[in-house]
């Protein structure tokens, strides 16, 4: 499938900032205090949500682009361990690792010479589209849940 407006609206949804806010606008001037903290013991914290989506959204990448990717064990594999402090080092990091995948997975969407239809090679029958729809999809889910710590920790800017 090569319909510009097709692949425009795709990477519309993968970055947000239309129906959800981006990634970047999500995690903006987070306390650095409350990184880690968790309002309620059935909450991740901001950086177990932001690290998890990374996790995830890197094996979703991954998974497409590399015949021999192995994905990490589930569930255990897709969550950060338990920390009591994130330094801004690890912050920045996720942040970064997160954005440079996003941004792999617009440049798969902008190939012109991919029908983003068509079944990845080494996918079990799983096509692009499905890869990058699920990637969308988790990421715009992890996004609200961001939001709503921030919100419970009275750190929300909106």
């Amino acid at each position: 499938m090569n319909n510009k407006n097709f692949r425009d609206n795709l990477i519309e949804l993968i970055k947000g900032g239309s129906a959800h806010l981006t990634f970047n606008d999500a995690i903006k001037n987070v306390n650095p205090e409350i990184r880690n903290f968790q309002p309620d013991s059935n909450l991740h914290s901001v950086y177990e949500e932001m690290e998890h989506m990374r996790i995830a959204q890197e094996d979703i990448y991954r998974y497409t682009i590399e015949k021999g990717w192995i994905s990490p064990a589930w569930p255990e594999g897709y969550w950060p361990d338990k920390k009591d402090d994130i330094s801004d080092e690890e912050w920045k990091s996720t942040i970064d690792r997160f954005n440079n995948d996003l941004e792999g997975i617009i440049q798969l969407i902008r190939n012109e010479e991919l029908d983003l239809t068509s079944e990845i090679p080494h996918g079990q029958g799983r096509t692009y589209l499905r890869e990058i729809l699920l990637a969308a999809d988790h990421n715009a889910y992890h996004l609200g849940k961001i939001v709503d710590v921030r919100k419970r920790l009275g750190d929300w800017y909106n």
